[in-house]
């Protein structure tokens, strides 16, 4: 699916429909020192089997996709969630 890269849309913090810019949304960098990483660490130490009850085969086919939106008026961003889409996302450019 292609998506331009500015979107004129309402924007919740200005209360009022504006140009946004459109970004993809990322995953973020994973923390290795969280309490929830640190503590599956010290668990799978030594002996013994997993922790946890291994993940069942997933059939979902897509992913969904998270726009980010950047009011070009007040400069905030909020977020627009699209439902599974098995194409996958590309910005294009509006002349």
């Amino acid at each position: 699916m292609k998506v331009p890269e500015k979107i004129r849309t309402h924007c919740p913090f200005c209360n009022a429909h504006t140009e946004h810019i459109v970004s993809i949304n990322k995953k973020g960098n994973t923390r290795h020192n969280s309490k929830g990483t640190r503590k599956f660490r010290e668990i799978k130490k030594g002996y013994g089997g997993m922790p946890r009850t291994p993940k069942k085969p997933v059939y979902k086919t897509a992913k969904r996709v998270v726009l980010l939106l950047k009011c070009e008026v007040c400069g905030k961003r909020h977020q627009k969630v699209y439902e599974r889409m098995k194409k996958t996302l590309e910005l294009k450019k509006v002349e």
